[in-house]
C-alpha cells in the first residue's frame, strides 16, 4: 500500500494534511483495513478543543469501536457531514472523502514528531 506523501502519520494511524493554519485529519488505509466495515461515525463538535493525544472521534465497525486521537492540538474547525449515512467512504477513500474533521493548529510544531509517508508504511507493514 502507498500512502500519500502530503501528508504526515501518527503510530496510532491517523493521517494529517496541513494547509496554512488548518489540518485535515482521518484514518489510515491500514487503520480501516483493520476496523473492518465502518458502520457508524461519532465526530467532535465544531468549536471544541483538544490536546494531542486526546480522544476527539470515534469509529464503529463490525469488528469494534475505536477511538481517533487528536493528532495535533488545535480546535474543530470542521466535521465530513458526508459521512452521516455514508460511513463507508472511510472504508472506499480513506485518504479523500472519508476525512473526518478539520483543526486550526494550537501548536504547528507537534507536527514535526510524526511520520513520513514511508515510514509510516513501514510501521504499518505495508
Amino acid at each position: 500500500m502507498s500512502y500519500p506523501a502530503d501528508r504526515k502519520y501518527t503510530s496510532e494511524h491517523e493521517w494529517v494534511m496541513v494547509d496554512g493554519n488548518v489540518a485535515t485529519i482521518g484514518i489510515t488505509h491500514h487503520a480501516q483495513d483493520a476496523l473492518g466495515e465502518i458502520v457508524h461515525v461519532e465526530l467532535p463538535a465544531v468549536g471544541k478543543s483538544f490536546k494531542l493525544g486526546d480522544s476527539a472521534a470515534e469509529v464503529e465497525s463490525v469488528k469494534a469501536v475505536s477511538d481517533v486521537y487528536a493528532p495535533v492540538s488545535g480546535t474543530i474547525t470542521a466535521v465530513n457531514d458526508g459521512l452521516d449515512g455514508n460511513e463507508s467512504s472511510i472504508n472506499s477513500d480513506p485518504h479523500g472523502a472519508g476525512w473526518l474533521f478539520k483543526m486550526s493548529l494550537s501548536n504547528p510544531g507537534e507536527l514535526e514528531a510524526m511520520m513520513d509517508a514511508a515510514a509510516y508504511a513501514s510501521h504499518a507493514g505495508d
